[in-house]
């Protein structure tokens, strides 16, 4: 079996034990950013699957909209990633 060089770890494991892999994060291409899709990318970035540039590189997100991601996430857990609560975390 041949597999790509990639920079970086394959696999990371997570502070409940569970092991990511770069298949467990949202394909380039993503439009739609769901909270669990943006949280897979938090979580490879904090556990160093991926680095913060190859994100925002990836994901053609910008510097603050990925701050924001992470804010949010460390301050008030994955639903403070849902658009549907970020103005209620965001006043708090």
């Amino acid at each position: 079996m041949y597999l790509k060089k990639v920079e970086g770890p394959r696999t990371v494991t997570l502070r409940d034990g569970a092991i990511m892999t770069r298949a467990d994060l949202p394909p380039r291409e993503t439009k739609r950013w769901v909270a669990s899709r943006k949280a897979a990318v938090v979580r490879g970035v904090a556990y160093g699957l991926i680095t913060r540039k190859e994100a925002i590189e990836r994901y053609r997100l910008s510097d603050e909209e990925f701050e924001e991601w992470v804010t949010a996430a460390g301050r008030y857990g994955v639903d403070a990633l849902k658009a549907t609560n970020a103005q209620k975390y965001r006043q708090s």
